[in-house]
């Protein structure tokens, strides 16, 4: 992995696919790498985010306008279940990616959207400590629920991990986060895929070779923008 001041930064490539390009490319990722563990039944998981924003819109408005530098927080759970809820800030550097996470309760993710991060200050964990200060410093508040399914597919060298995003789906304010029966909408008119490739400092050659001209060209634009602007109006 690229090494900046510490952290461990990876790439990031996305691309849009339609069913067909999917189909194939997922018979042949599953010839020679492996399904995540956390994989259900039929090869997928569930996943749902609450995205965070500040007063500005400031994360939105900098993906769009393609900031090198930039970041946003958001909270994630997997299969709808609310005994395991991930924090996350995710921050881009140029060509690279960093995340850093954090675990809470389901009652301290309800108090973070209810607007309560007080109990944050004095977190043992760093991010939310600075997720608590500019809470105060910038107004940040949830947005905007994202969820899909998942398949992905991992290789231990380069770290890699490869996931096609399926049936994304949107849905504004954050009270359905929890809600196994919340409403939520497509965001295109043709649902189509997702496909993300991650690694650290070199993709390795037995998937590089799988990638044709096809699927090209990379797209810029990712879930929580493309969710953020189907809405018409932020809000």
């Amino acid at each position: 992995m690229f090494d900046l001041e510490g952290r461990r930064l990876r790439h990031e490539l996305k691309y849009h696919l339609n069913f067909m390009q999917y189909r194939i490319l997922s018979r042949k990722l599953g010839a020679v790498l492996k399904l995540d563990s956390h994989a259900g039944p039929d090869g997928r998981y569930h996943v749902r985010s609450l995205y965070f924003d500040d007063f500005r819109n400031t994360a939105f408005f900098d993906k769009m306008a393609g900031v090198p530098i930039r970041k946003k927080y958001r909270m994630r759970i997997y299969d709808l279940c609310d005994d395991f809820v991930k924090f996350e800030r995710k921050s881009k550097f140029n060509y690279y990616v960093f995340k850093e996470s954090a675990v809470l309760s389901r009652d301290e993710a309800d108090r973070i959207i209810g607007g309560d991060v007080s109990f944050l200050a004095d977190s043992e964990s760093q991010l939310l400590r600075c997720f608590y200060l500019e809470c105060r410093r910038n107004l940040l508040r949830p947005v905007v629920v994202v969820e899909y399914l998942r398949e992905a597919y991992v290789h231990p060298v380069g770290d890699l991990r490869v996931t096609f995003d399926i049936g994304l789906r949107t849905g504004l304010g954050p009270v359905s986060l929890f809600d196994h029966d919340a409403s939520t909408v497509g965001i295109r008119e043709e649902p189509g895929v997702i496909l993300e490739v991650k690694f650290g400092s070199v993709l390795p050659e037995v998937v590089r070779g799988l990638f044709s001209g096809g699927i090209r060209p990379r797209s810029a634009i990712g879930k929580f923008a493309m969710c953020r602007g189907s809405a018409g109006v932020l809000v």
